[in-house]
């Protein structure tokens, strides 16, 4: 098969070393819950493992993507998956090795998620700079193909290799993936990639991003609503998830199954956004995020193993769907010199929540039980949901037929103010 003209070599090293990173983290994302609960952890200690990798994130992202504006974002990558790589193979031994301690396996989930605090926003930034702007939708749709079709194999491998061999060596394999995408990466060619012009330091390169999020409703609104969604995601998944499949579906095979699922959606979803090209992109986003409330009122019934991989299949379509509008209005609006300050913000926003989230999913459960928590999660996406949608530029932000090649300073949006347009150049 011939790659189509705009997927150059860095696009393509991009995406391949990006599959071959969730091709190990989707696994290890089961390995490491069901690692705590080997060592007699409970639904609390799952929680705080799960925690100890999202502090530091927060603590960092702001930092790593005024980095990744600064210095080579190809650099930084690399720099991160070797992080990643030592944390998740020292993961590894000490659980092949026998029976970890908690702080060990809660300190070496900070070191990854410090990792991911640097590698994130000069990722975004550096997949949308490698193809031009009218491609960028539909280059995006294709380059989570192959992340979320990473996540199908993962998953379900993952699952399957935690039952039969145990989590040690799924960790293991995880640890030599982030090796294989870092050799990937350190190959790109950053020839003709303009020098960036020395800033006034990294407080102002945070201030500066912070005004390009603060001008426009419609991106600080949906920030906002999903620092709650992935908080409650994340309990539900990291933390309900493994508990329901222990005790009623037959362990991690099936969990990994249902995981599987919902990156089988993604991928159909993907695949659906290399042709859907909404107007009103948002728009459509946000009305995708609805659907996201369904997993977690599956987990509280609790449906049999086939209903919840079903649901998840159709909560993957509707996530990429969202995703692919999201990161494609980003490109639009935001020029490619801050993108990654910019995208640094929106990591945080989404994020913030997701430690005291997982911290509190057990002792939540133990005070009104698992099946309200559960409901809990559902309603609550719904109800921000619903309120996003009353935001009128979110609502009117729409896809320009001719969009300005990455790099190019961002033209002024849909509904925008004067001080929007200000700020963004």
């Amino acid at each position: 098969m011939k790659a189509p003209a705009w997927a150059g070599r860095n696009y393509l090293l991009l995406t391949g070393a990006t599959a071959i990173a969730n091709l190990g983290s989707s696994g290890a994302l089961i390995a490491t819950a069901f690692a705590v609960l080997a060592t007699g952890g409970s639904a609390t200690d799952v929680g705080l493992v799960a925690a100890a990798r999202t502090l530091p994130l927060l603590c960092f992202l702001l930092i790593g993507g005024a980095v990744a504006d600064r210095l080579p974002r190809h650099r930084v990558m690399v720099a991160a998956n070797a992080l990643s790589c030592v944390s998740q193979g020292l993961f590894a031994l000490l659980v092949l090795a026998g029976e970890p301690q908690m702080w060990q396996m809660a300190l070496l989930a900070a070191l990854g998620g410090t990792g991911q605090a640097f590698f994130a926003p000069a990722s975004e930034g550096m997949v949308l700079a490698s193809v031009s702007g009218d491609q960028a939708g539909r280059a995006f749709a294709v380059f989570r193909m192959g992340m979320n079709g990473a996540n199908i194999g993962g998953a379900a491998l993952g699952g399957a290799l935690v039952a039969a061999v145990g989590p040690g060596w799924v960790l293991a394999i995880d640890s030599a993936a982030f090796a294989l995408a870092a050799a990937l990466r350190a190959f790109l060619d950053v020839s003709g990639v303009p020098v960036r012009k020395p800033g006034g330091g990294v407080l102002h390169d945070l201030r500066d991003g912070w005004r390009e999020v603060a001008s426009r409703p419609w991106l600080w609104a949906v920030v906002v609503q999903f620092s709650i969604v992935n908080a409650v995601i994340s309990a539900a998944e990291a933390v309900y998830g493994p508990l329901v499949a222990e005790q009623h579906l037959g362990g991690p095979g099936p969990w990994g199954l249902a995981l599987a699922g919902f990156g089988v959606g993604t991928a159909g979803g993907a695949l659906l956004m290399t042709r859907f090209r909404p107007r009103r992109m948002l728009l459509t986003g946000a009305l995708c995020v609805f659907p996201l409330a369904l997993p977690s009122a599956a987990l509280a019934v609790p449906l049999p193993a086939a209903g919840l991989t079903v649901i998840m299949f159709g909560t993957g379509i509707a996530i990429e769907v969202f995703a692919v509008t999201w990161m494609t209005a980003l490109h639009q609006e935001i020029h490619e010199e801050k993108f990654s300050r910019v995208s640094s913000y929106d990591w945080l926003g989404s994020l913030a929540m997701v430690p005291l989230a997982t911290a509190l999913a057990g002792p939540v459960q133990d005070r009104i039980g698992r099946t309200a928590a559960l409901w809990g999660c559902s309603a609550l996406i719904v109800l921000l949901t619903a309120a996003v949608l009353c935001v009128p530029d979110l609502r009117r932000l729409t896809r320009r037929t001719t969009t300005a090649p990455a790099g190019a300073p961002a033209a002024r949006p849909a509904g925008a103010t004067a001080a929007d347009t200000a700020g963004a150049e």
